[in-house]
Parts: C-alpha cells; sequence; structure tokens
C-alpha cells in the first residue's frame, strides 16, 4: 500500500505544502508598481513569504530594462502604470520578448481591462488589496 495514501489528510497537506515552499523559497521576483505605499506592502509580503525580491521598478520603460538585467524567475505586474507604457503593454512586450511567467496585479476588474489583459500570456490576475494567500497562491501557480 502506498505510504502517502495512508497519511492522514491535514499531514499530507503540510508534507505538501513544505514540498512546494521547499522549491519556490527564494524564487527570484520582480515587481512594477508606481505606488510606493503599495510596493512597499508587495516587497514585504514577499519577503515574508519566502520569496526573493530581486527588484522593483514604478514604470514600464524602466522595468524592462531592469527585467533583462537581473532575470527574475516571476514578474508581478500593476495594471495601471503611470508613463508611456500601461501594464497590459508592458505584459505583451514581455510575452514576445522574454520567456518570464508574470502575473497582473489590480485593483480594476471592468470588462474592458480583463479584455486587454486576457490574450497577454499572463499567468494569474491577482486583485488588491489581496492577502498573503492570494499571492502566494497566484505565484505557486505561475510557477
Amino acid at each position: 500500500m502506498n505510504t502517502l495514501i495512508s497519511i492522514d489528510y491535514p499531514i499530507k497537506r503540510i508534507i505538501i505544502s513544505f514540498y512546494r515552499g521547499f522549491f519556490l523559497k527564494g524564487a527570484r521576483i520582480f515587481f512594477v508598481e508606481d505606488d510606493e505605499i503599495v510596493a512597499n506592502i508587495i516587497e514585504w509580503r514577499l519577503n515574508k513569504l519566502g520569496y526573493s525580491v530581486c527588484g522593483s521598478a514604478k514604470n514600464g520603460v524602466d522595468a524592462i530594462t531592469l527585467i533583462k538585467e537581473k532575470k527574475p524567475d516571476l514578474i508581478l505586474l500593476d495594471i495601471e502604470l503611470k508613463g508611456p507604457m500601461d501594464g497590459i503593454e508592458m505584459g505583451e512586450l514581455l510575452s514576445t520578448q522574454t520567456k518570464i511567467p508574470f502575473i497582473y496585479l489590480t485593483a480594476h476588474t471592468e470588462d474592458s481591462i480583463l479584455k486587454r489583459a486576457k490574450n497577454t500570456g499572463s499567468r494569474g490576475f491577482v486583485k488588491k488589496p489581496f492577502s498573503d494567500d492570494d499571492l502566494r497562491v497566484a505565484i505557486e501557480l505561475a510557477m
């Protein structure tokens, strides 16, 4: 008989959670967020969850340069960015120029935004405000 099958369900969840956390812990994450307070919260949450923040940017132009330099494992991308490029345009650029997975972070869930974001190759969509679990689950599924 398979030993994992005979393990109680709560213990099995702990083992699976540890296994995933062990391999994802330290994943290098880059984020793009133009609101300084939200950026600080994102960085704090990522560190708290055991991920490594390899960089951040406030706009798409700076982000593209830094992402090529830092080579993160995953990118968290705000949709509403100030500057010449919004997050969806940046997502389109990331899809064509890199193979780095990205997740959108946004407070906006209007149909027009979802339609634009839908075909950009994003690995997820997290609505602000979000919890540690919201962020952790989205990151685990994206990677």
